[in-house]
């Protein structure tokens, strides 16, 4: 979809930690991706952008087409992985008998319908989908959950599709800082508990809830402090929410925190929590919590609890209601010792997320 370096999200997370770690497996890899001339200063020697951001979608359709023939006639190419569907569709006659692997980071027209888009613009975004999907020799899925998705809404067969999920630097969330003195960089409050949500502002991933459980969290946890950092088309909406319940100093909205702050951010707080309600088929933001040793809940939707229920499976929630995320972060909160210890949750990313396993399970696919 874009450059992470300019337009943050899991998606393009996932993209650019793949460009970095499979040539660490040994395997040469070309990047493709739409972005801004600043962007393209500071990207890897192995990304090349085809076209603006800013311009038309026929305009960066003609781009991508061009610059995936221009690669494939210049020289060796054993596969061709695309991760969005809308770019992977003007090259689909170029490949020929090259395989083609498609990563599938969730239901596009269904995603667009959950924040309220509808008419030709979904029909239109559906039909993309399926000639995608149905060309790709293997699709990559980040959990079962979105397997089955594939599965039943395309009509993938099973045997095409491989789960494998995100990955995370798990060394760059290895700090030496404590919780104490990351609160202290970050001019966070040293004396209450804190909870942290790192989420994009969209309807589907349940922060509308999230606000209203911290009700009744502050009920049971009195000085508890709710932390959303994210940015997205609901931020005002949270912000009325907020106002209008008197949560003021019990819930504060940070905006965009840069990437670079987000290890020191979780090492910060008491706890983390992805609210989602909807279409969630991995929730990088687990892991990332898990690898800077803090603990996560999550709610039961979509690939959540395939991602945290091997840890401890009481960080799955019974449901995603604001009166059970309430409950679970009081209970959390005021108990401490019966979360997952830091050390055990950044010893299971690192076995189990860091891009090196990650990268060799994906290179596995790739060469089948």
């Amino acid at each position: 979809m874009g450059w992470f370096g300019e337009e943050p999200g899991g998606l393009n997370r996932m993209y650019a930690g793949l460009l970095g770690s499979l040539p660490k497996q040994g395997v040469a890899v070309r990047g493709l991706v739409a972005g801004s001339a600043a962007a393209e200063q500071g990207a890897p020697q192995n990304l090349s952008f085809f076209e603006r951001r800013e311009a038309s979608v026929l305009g960066r359709l003609r781009g991508c087409r061009r610059a995936v023939s221009h690669a494939l006639e210049a020289g060796d190419v054993d596969v061709v992985a695309a991760h969005f569907s809308l770019y992977a569709l003007p090259i689909l006659d170029l490949l020929r008998e090259r395989p083609f692997v498609f990563h599938f980071h969730g239901p596009w027209a269904s995603e667009s319908r959950s924040e309220q888009e509808r008419g030709a613009g979904i029909v239109t975004k559906r039909a993309i989908e399926a000639l995608v999907y149905r060309r790709a020799d293997r699709l990559i899925v980040l959990s079962s959950a979105f397997a089955q998705v594939l599965e039943r809404q395309f009509g993938i067969a099973p045997e095409r599709i491989h789960v494998i999920p995100g990955g995370v630097e798990a060394a760059r969330y290895r700090l030496a800082e404590s919780r104490a003195a990351a609160r202290a960089k970050l001019g966070l409050p040293a004396d209450r508990p804190l909870v942290v949500a790192v989420r994009r502002l969209v309807r589907r991933v349940g922060l509308e809830g999230l606000v209203n459980a911290m009700d009744e969290v502050r009920k049971a946890v009195p000085d508890a402090l709710l932390l959303i950092a994210g940015r997205g088309e609901m931020a005002q909406e949270l912000a009325q929410r907020i106002e209008a319940r008197g949560l003021t100093r019990h819930v504060r909205l940070l905006g965009f925190v840069a990437d670079d702050d987000l290890p020191l951010l979780f090492r910060a707080c008491d706890l983390s929590v992805v609210p989602s309600v909807a279409l969630e088929g991995f929730g990088l933001s687990t892991i990332e919590s898990l690898a800077a040793g803090t603990p996560v809940l999550v709610t039961p939707v979509g690939g959540l609890p395939e991602t945290v229920a091997p840890l401890d499976p009481s960080l799955v929630l019974p449901e995603a209601s604001p009166g059970c995320l309430a409950s679970g972060i009081s209970d959390a909160l005021r108990n401490p010792d019966a979360l997952p210890s830091a050390h055990a949750c950044a010893r299971y990313v690192r076995e189990n997320f860091d891009w090196p396993v990650v990268a060799a399970r994906v290179l596995a696919v790739y060469g089948h």
